[in-house]
């Protein structure tokens, strides 16, 4: 698959008429209810049939954004970082932004981070941040992803049941994480339940949103008196000074973008090869079949769902839709990834991910997730999957497949339990 030209999309910023941010008439998609959880590419079809490649929504609040669902238009809008910047300052509907709003965490507001700045002063933090993801050597990171995913496994393996979910996606990438970032490990725990919590942006989200914000300011001050070998020692260590607000929210970024998708990545990957036939050899220990699994998952049902967002720098036009100047637009990575223009010259029995990774689900362009992150990402996850089938070779369900049940979110797709059995084992004595 190739990256359509944009000379493909019908999309010029000349000619049209200046006026206010966008208002949506009735027609307006919430972007809420259990059908994003249940059903969404359904959802994503029905969308693109009746509104096109660029769907006017709501968010809850009643706030009006753009969701870009086609593929062609999603890589323009990515690769064009002068019009649809990730400046959040920009949105026009911050004069009617509560403080207590759900999705604030989830949206962002302008903050000197990583994830919250634009232009020059995103490429500024970029050249402190990427260099120290480089520096993460990959075999100690599957060293200690093994480590880690023994000692889980240990603790459920000889009762012949588990919750794979709350006992294993979730906990090993958070400890993960917080090992090569360089927190306590004790700390783990809880920093997995305050970057669950505002992700999912319910009523606890702005409450551990501050507890996120503290654990990590109290990591960056610990580092500064007495660095390490860690991953924010390295960031401290970048030549250019950032004050402490920067790095605290550079901290931040890094470990809540790595750990809920990539537990998510995880529970999807395992609930497909425990439930479609094609990945059967893998729970007798193919490997490769690890691998295929993981890349369908990106496709067919990516942790990341939609992505916020990008925001207009002026007037322009977008597919059959006027932008206005500081509207959101929401990148609807996993309907691009299923959008029918990337996928007619497939076959029904050959998937469109066969053989290649042209698929959002990092984003793309000048703010996708960095290449080492991806690596990061991908290390934690497959080994987290191949020990977990190594150890537990018999490994089945204990439910229904059509039993199973989504986290009720837009945003993100991941599985709320995933309970299985199998044939006890012994513990291999794993130590955190």
């Amino acid at each position: 698959m190739t990256l359509p030209n944009s000379g493909d999309i019908a999309f010029t910023g000349d000619s049209i008429p200046s006026g206010c941010p966008v208002q949506h008439d009735s027609g307006a998609v919430p972007l809420s209810g259990p059908r994003f959880h249940t059903d969404p590419q359904q959802l994503y079809r029905e969308m693109r049939r009746e509104h096109g490649p660029i769907v006017a929504v709501e968010l809850p609040g009643g706030f009006p954004a753009w969701l870009v669902v086609g593929y062609r238009e999603l890589h323009q809008v990515t690769s064009d970082p002068d019009l649809f910047p990730r400046d959040v300052g920009l949105w026009n509907q911050w004069p009617n932004i509560p403080e207590d709003w759900p999705l604030l965490p989830m949206v962002g507001h302008p903050m000197p981070s990583i994830y919250f700045t634009a232009g020059a002063e995103h490429r500024r933090h970029v050249s402190m941040v990427e260099p120290a993801l480089e520096s993460v050597d990959p075999f100690e990171l599957r060293r200690t992803c093994e480590e880690i995913a023994d000692r889980l496994i240990d603790g459920f393996c000889g009762r012949g049941t588990a919750e794979i979910v709350t006992d294993y996606a979730e906990p090993l990438p958070v400890l993960v994480l917080a090992r090569i970032m360089g927190f306590p490990d004790e700390e783990g725990p809880e920093l997995a339940w305050v970057m669950k919590t505002f992700t999912d942006g319910g009523a606890d989200a702005q409450q551990a949103h501050l507890r996120f914000a503290e654990l990590c300011g109290k990591l960056m001050a610990t580092k500064k008196g007495m660095p390490g070998h860690d991953l924010t020692s390295r960031m401290l260590a970048h030549p250019e000074p950032f004050t402490d607000q920067e790095y605290v929210m550079d901290v931040m970024a890094v470990t809540a973008a790595g750990y809920l998708p990539t537990a998510d990545w995880i529970g999807n990957s395992v609930r497909l090869m425990l439930t479609d036939d094609r990945f059967a050899a893998a729970l007798g220990g193919g490997r490769r079949s690890v691998g295929q699994a993981m890349n369908e998952v990106l496709w067919e049902d990516t942790p990341t769902q939609i992505l916020a967002g990008r925001w207009a720098a002026r007037d322009t036009r977008l597919a059959d839709k006027i932008i206005r100047a500081g509207d959101l637009l929401l990148l609807g990575l996993g309907a691009a990834n299923a959008d029918p223009h990337v996928r007619q010259h497939v076959s029904s029995t050959e998937p469109a991910h066969s053989g290649n990774s042209a698929h959002f689900s990092f984003s793309y362009g000048e703010y996708r997730c960095p290449f080492p992150a991806q690596q990061i990402a991908e290390i934690i996850a497959r080994t987290g999957i191949e020990v977990l089938l190594d150890r537990l070779p018999d490994i089945d369900l204990s439910v229904p497949a059509q039993t199973l049940v989504r986290r009720p979110s837009a945003f993100l797709r991941g599985m709320t339990s995933l309970p299985v059995v199998f044939t006890p084992v012994r513990a291999v004595g794993g130590t955190l």
